[in-house]
């Protein structure tokens, strides 16, 4: 077996059970009421993206996702955090053959858009579902998966009503013994 076919695990304290650790990607669907899904383009390419990054080690989803929301939209956007839209694994490169992505669904509430850390210089635009279903728009991330969009916007019109707590604090700990 090479070091390329070995993949990190951890065992339970019990040493019953070994998981495999995966790297893990967030990213950020940002629907507002009318429907319109936020996109990003780093202009030089003209690809289009939702908003993503690496979820940190100390983190949970749910930080990460309003984190990289915060890093890469500014501090004065206002978002509510609805849910998951999809979850799926996914090979990144021939060294990271395998990374959990998270697809977050926030709802916009205001605020100026300044895309800034790693997205500082981007351009934004707000894009409903027919405009991104045309062949001619290239999106990148989430890459050929443009249905995920619609998920996204059905959620929103699903969730964005609710004024129950979505993600309990602190995410319980949960003990199978």
């Amino acid at each position: 077996m090479s070091e390329s076919d070995i993949r990190p695990c951890v065992t339970a304290a019990d040493g019953r059970r070994t998981f495999v650790y995966f790297p893990a990607a967030v990213l950020v669907y940002v629907v507002d009421d009318s429907g319109k899904v936020l996109l990003l383009s780093d202009r030089a390419s003209g690809k289009w993206e939702v908003v993503s990054g690496a979820l940190e080690a100390d983190e949970t989803v749910l930080e990460g996702v309003q984190r990289e929301a915060r890093e890469e939209l500014g501090p004065a956007v206002r978002l509510r955090p609805l849910g998951p839209v999809h979850v799926a694994s996914i090979h990144y490169d021939a060294k990271i053959r395998d990374m959990i992505d998270i697809g977050y669904l926030f709802a916009y509430e205001g605020g100026e858009i300044v895309p800034g850390d790693d997205a500082a210089g981007f351009a934004f635009r707000w894009w409903t579902l027919d405009e991104l279903a045309a062949d001619d728009v290239p999106v990148v991330v989430p890459h050929g998966q443009k249905w995920l969009f619609a998920r996204a916007v059905d959620l929103h019109r699903l969730w964005r009503g609710t004024d129950h707590p979505l993600q309990p604090t602190p995410t319980p700990q949960i003990d199978l013994l």
